[in-house]
């Protein structure tokens, strides 16, 4: 095992305890409080109280998950699964999504009941301190969640922050309903169980989406694809960076290709050494680790077929669906070659393709031209 695979090892053990760690405390602070709610709503008849505490039971369960998906998530690649076991991290928030969507419709059904057939509920002194405890609780364990969770980028972390936080509203909405039962005799115990459910459901739709998203592959964040493009692109002996693709496997862990332009004068041996850089720095910088590295030759010996570039860069580009022009190459015999990125927003990309050749054909044409298609994987 070399130094970075020891380094990257241990930094994956540090981030998977942190994550067994905030779970545990969110475990045990969620089972006692469910406990505790359980046992108040039951001697009070109070339904808000009830689903507060399946709410916490759900939300223990969650934590639960969270290890689990974080433990499989640190084991090393295998021959099945080589990019190693980083989405199993995005499958536990995807199951705990669904807890958080079968607590919302169980609630929802309750609260419906009670407002067909009411009860009536008899609060105590004691039921409304632990409601008051269970919101300082539930506000402090939430932030302190939610904070841990995007310090390791950890979306099941930061999803059971943030139903933690909706949980202290929640509490909060209970103990204001008592309270005002108490000094009123209105009871809005089952409506108030309705609005509950509606915030559970909509805190586990969300959920879903977002992981459901990312497990389908969403482009990386512009700013890290900016970053890498930079870097390339200011190394000696790289004229640009095109085609960077970006591949996920679980939080913090990337895969990628580009294409970049050399000179023409390069030889096979140097490009061999600035690829091998290259794989390394963006290693070192951003941990994403570059696993292919194409090549366009561009011309710079010919003045007069930089000035042909040139030009059609500028009838290329006057078109208003394309984002970029690369790779542009003229050889002794007239082929003429490069690749434009087309937007995702043109109506046909076949079309646009065959526009610009046109126009390129109609001011060269004694050149054989080929135009690539490529997609900007991280369009805005």
């Amino acid at each position: 095992m070399t130094q970075e695979n020891k380094e990257a090892k241990v930094s994956a053990e540090a981030r998977y305890k942190k994550i067994f760690f905030t779970s545990i405390i969110g475990i045990i602070a969620n089972a006692v409080l469910a406990t505790f709610k359980a046992i108040i709503g039951l001697i009070s008849g109070s339904i808000a109280i009830l689903m507060d505490a399946v709410n916490n039971l759900t939300d223990a369960g969650s934590s639960l998950i969270t290890i689990v998906g974080a433990h499989f998530a640190a084991k090393d690649p295998d021959k099945k699964h080589p990019f190693g076991h980083g989405r199993s991290e995005y499958l536990a928030t995807l199951l705990i999504g669904g807890l958080i969507l079968y607590a919302g419709i169980t609630a929802l059904i309750e609260s419906i009941k009670k407002i067909v057939d009411p009860v009536v509920p008899d609060y105590s002194t004691v039921a409304l301190i632990i409601v008051a405890s269970a919101v300082v609780v539930k506000l402090v364990l939430g932030l302190y969640v939610s904070k841990t969770g995007k310090s390791i980028n950890s979306d099941s972390l930061v999803a059971s922050g943030k139903d933690a936080l909706f949980d202290s509203i929640i509490s909060t909405s209970t103990l204001v309903a008592a309270i005002i039962y108490i000094a009123t005799g209105i009871s809005l115990e089952a409506y108030l169980g309705v609005i509950i459910s509606i915030i559970i459901l909509k805190a586990g739709i969300e959920t879903l989406q977002e992981n459901v998203s990312k497990i389908l592959g969403e482009g990386a964040e512009v700013e890290l694809v900016r970053n890498i493009k930079k870097t390339i692109a200011g190394h000696e002996g790289v004229q640009g960076a095109y085609d960077l693709v970006l591949n996920n496997y679980g939080p913090d862990t990337y895969l990628a290709s580009v294409h970049i332009e050399v000179p023409d004068t390069m030889t096979a041996n140097e490009f061999d050494i600035l690829s091998r850089h290259l794989e390394w720095e963006i290693a070192d910088t951003y941990g994403v680790f570059l696993t292919a590295v194409g090549i366009y030759s561009i011309n710079t010996r010919d003045e007069n077929v930089i000035a042909i570039r040139e030009n059609v860069r500028k009838i290329v580009m006057g078109h208003p669906m394309i984002h970029q022009m690369h790779g542009f190459f003229l050889d002794d015999e007239k082929n003429m070659r490069f690749d434009m990125v087309i937007s995702f927003d043109a109506k046909s990309r076949a079309e646009v393709h065959d526009e610009v050749m046109a126009k390129v054909k109609e001011a060269y044409p004694d050149c054989n031209i080929e135009i690539g298609i490529d997609s900007d994987f991280n369009e805005l």
